[in-house]
């Protein structure tokens, strides 16, 4: 399963900065959950879809049908 942060954010024309001023987190642990580096939190999704209106499940892409 793979985030796809970067696409919804994207999709909804926010840059990182709005993001990270958005919900707190950092620029640098964005960038690092956008390029999987990283991992966030399920705290770090809540957020990450709230700011982005969004569902935490469309944070996620599944080759899973």
């Amino acid at each position: 399963m793979e985030l796809k942060i970067w696409k919804e954010r994207i999709k909804r024309n926010v840059t990182l900065r709005d993001l990270s001023e958005r919900t707190g987190i950092s620029r640098a642990a964005l960038n690092n959950y956008e390029n999987g580096i990283r991992s966030p939190t399920i705290e770090q999704l809540e957020m990450i879809a709230k700011a982005l209106d969004c569902r935490i499940s469309d944070l996620f892409e599944s080759d899973f049908k």
